[in-house]
């Protein structure tokens, strides 16, 4: 299912409160990031019971219930979880996951709010959720007849709409300090090989791991649990952050002068962390075209050419991540910038190349 509109999850409530309730929806989205989550707190905000069926773990017979003779005639019971008496919302997750049989068996639950004889109460609602066939998760097609009977929505990860949930859920600091400085690490795209990667649910897994291991959570064991949950690039980004945070060692301090790149071999971490918030603060700090460059910035310009010639130093590798490419093999620091680099540094831009 391609995604021709997609909706952050501030947006859910508003939509699932006009489409939910009239008719069956379908959330789609990435594994991690908070599908089930606001089905969930949606129909709390409803005062509705949330009852989950899990599609990869159902079989056909599942939902139709076992036969029973009632006046000598066979009548198909379904399952407690289903008939109820009281409206609530049936949340169908890893729908597209189900066998083609049990997704067939969802059919009639899905649109005409029946099963067999069973009719869900006046005031239920009926919401699936599923992930991607591109985000290598385990997802079949689902038939045209099942797309057709359900409005679909596409969830997008943001950022912001996160941290304001974060904040008010008690994520650990050194988390969502991070992640408001780096918000494009809150999520990468699964791997086609089996390793953690970042989502939101990973972070407050990781999260989760920080409150319990508190104040003696040691430098080894934040390094097992932070690549036990994020993705590689991320988990050591994450880790020389935390160094930064223990020893107040930060990058305004090296721009000021006040202190130098880590140069310790055990520092490496903390030294590609540094370069990255260096980069990441040339970026937004440069403009693209040098007549708009004024002399406080000329100073800044200057300073980063400096502390560029002593990253290499260090480390050739580490700082031509500064000026590296992107992942589309376009500049991301101003032309002028890497003009006057390639001229002050042969070395490290015949590396970059």
């Amino acid at each position: 299912m391609q995604a021709a509109v997609t909706v952050t999850p501030a947006r859910i409530p508003e939509l699932l409160l006009g489409l939910a309730t009239v008719r069956p929806v379908f959330l789609w989205g990435a594994p991690g990031i908070g599908k089930s989550s606001l089905v969930r707190k949606f129909a709390d905000s409803l005062g509705l019971e949330c009852v989950s069926l899990l599609g990869t773990q159902l079989a056909p017979e599942d939902l139709m219930g076992v036969p029973q003779i009632r006046d000598g005639r066979s009548v198909f019971c379904p399952p407690e979880a289903i008939a109820r008496d009281e409206p609530y919302c049936l949340f169908l997750d890893e729908l597209n996951a189900a066998t083609p049989d049990v997704q067939k068996a969802f059919y009639s639950l899905i649109l005409d709010r029946r099963i067999g004889t069973y009719e869900l109460p006046e005031g239920s609602i009926v919401i699936g959720a599923g992930n991607r066939a591109t985000d290598n998760a385990l997802a079949r097609p689902l038939a045209s007849a099942l797309v057709n009977r359900l409005t679909h929505v596409h969830l997008e990860v943001s950022a912001r709409d996160w941290l304001v949930w974060a904040g008010e859920h008690g994520i650990h600091p050194w988390v969502t300090d991070y992640l408001t400085d780096r918000p494009d690490h809150l999520w990468s795209k699964p791997p086609k090989t089996e390793e953690p990667f970042s989502t939101p649910r990973s972070w407050h897994m990781l999260s989760d791991a920080l409150h319990s291991f508190g104040p003696t959570l040691d430098e080894d064991t934040l390094k097992v649990i932070a690549h036990g949950t994020l993705t590689p690039a991320h988990a050591v980004s994450f880790c020389g952050y935390a160094k930064i945070v223990r020893h107040t060692f930060g990058l305004d301090a090296i721009l000021k002068g006040d202190a130098s790149w880590p140069a310790r071999p055990a520092d490496r971490d903390l030294l590609y962390y540094l370069a990255e918030a260096f980069r990441g603060r040339l970026i937004k700090e440069l403009p693209a075209r040098k007549e708009h460059v004024s002399p406080a910035l000329r100073q800044t310009a200057h300073r980063a050419k400096s502390l560029l010639v002593q990253l290499a130093e260090i480390s050739v590798e580490v700082a031509q991540t500064v000026i590296a490419d992107d992942a589309d093999g376009q500049p991301v620091l101003p032309a002028w910038f890497l003009v006057e680099a390639a001229r002050d540094m042969p070395r490290l831009v015949e590396a970059r190349r």
